[in-house]
């Protein structure tokens, strides 16, 4: 009977680590194809010890874009760099995501994410720049405005997210991993093909109501996300948001520089009535714009909309 029982776990452990050998290959070679088809496209600089990558274009007073959860760079340098001209653009790799580096033993907690980015901006010696954020990286822009405000102009965020949610949605709960080895796991055996699996799904969710344009796979940075670093970053980012953001969101009335915040009516990822139409009564002279039918993805669907915004806020904050 032992012998028996024996043979059935050794039989078990076989499978079991077939099954894993086979996810680690299959996320190793999915990665290297993302690696390859999308390469670093800007700069590195180290910054408190994470290794920052960034883009830069044009020249004028600055204007910095912080990218949202599970994003990289592409999600402005793509769609929103071409409509600014006049000003020196700079995008950048949140600590973790697309090609940067977070720094070891540090967190993802938004105090720390809003302190790197003031840091690459007085390392980058630009003065006093427009801050735009989208999604999550709207949730470090704000962050930033209220703990470093000496560091920018002015701040503009695209689908912030504002509120503490009330429970974890269904949509994330794959995310959200507490267990620092379990998401190393997970991100190195199936997040990835999973991830590459659902692909269709998840983009009809972020960019829905709307249809996701056809170049954003590869121009808009999106098959980035199919690498187990960038898995691993995003748990992070989505497993820290609570340590802070309740504390956060009581002091949006202490922001003073110019401020401006656009919504989509129709956005799926962050309720315009949660994380939008409370600010206007929190932020003082926030220029709040709020999209019909549009999405989360605003860079990407509304364009003009968003650069004339960025434009708006810039001859304010600028002058």
């Amino acid at each position: 009977m032992a012998s028996i029982i024996g043979w059935v776990l050794s039989a078990i452990f076989l499978i079991v680590f077939l099954a894993a050998g086979y996810f680690v290959l299959a996320t190793r070679r999915i990665a290297e194809r993302a690696e390859r088809t999308i390469p670093p496209a800007g700069k590195f600089i180290d910054i408190d010890g994470n290794r920052i990558h960034y883009v830069e274009q044009g020249e004028g007073r600055p204007i910095v874009f912080v990218h949202g959860l599970g994003g990289q760079l592409h999600h402005f340098r793509h769609p929103t760099f071409p409509t600014l001209p006049g000003y020196r653009l700079i995008a950048l790799d949140r600590p973790g995501s697309g090609y940067s580096v977070r720094a070891a033993g540090s967190s993802a907690r938004l105090p720390e994410q809003a302190r790197v980015v003031a840091d690459f901006i007085a390392t980058l010696g630009l003065e006093k720049p427009l801050l735009v954020g989208h999604s999550l990286g709207g949730a470090v822009a704000l962050t930033l405005a209220l703990n470093h405000p000496e560091a920018i102009s002015g701040v503009v965020t695209l689908a912030p997210l504002t509120h503490m949610e009330d429970a974890i949605r269904a949509e994330f709960k794959a995310l959200y991993i507490k267990s620092t080895p379990k998401r190393w796991l997970i991100a190195n055996t199936t997040a990835v093909p999973a991830s590459l699996k659902y692909a269709p799904q998840t983009l009809d969710f972020v960019f829905g109501p709307q249809k996701w344009p056809e170049d954003y796979i590869i121009a808009g940075g999106g098959m980035l996300g199919l690498r187990p670093s960038h898995f691993f970053a995003t748990s992070s980012d989505i497993v820290a948001i609570e340590q802070d953001l309740g504390a956060i969101e009581k002091r949006y009335g202490e922001i003073t520089v110019p401020a401006a915040m656009m919504f989509g009516s129709g956005d799926r990822v962050l309720d315009h009535k949660r994380h939008g139409l409370p600010m206007r009564d929190k932020i003082a002279g926030l220029d709040f714009v709020l999209l019909d039918g549009h999405g989360h993805m605003l860079q990407f669907m509304a364009k003009g909309e968003v650069a004339d915004l960025v434009k708006r806020t810039a001859q304010k904050a600028f002058s």
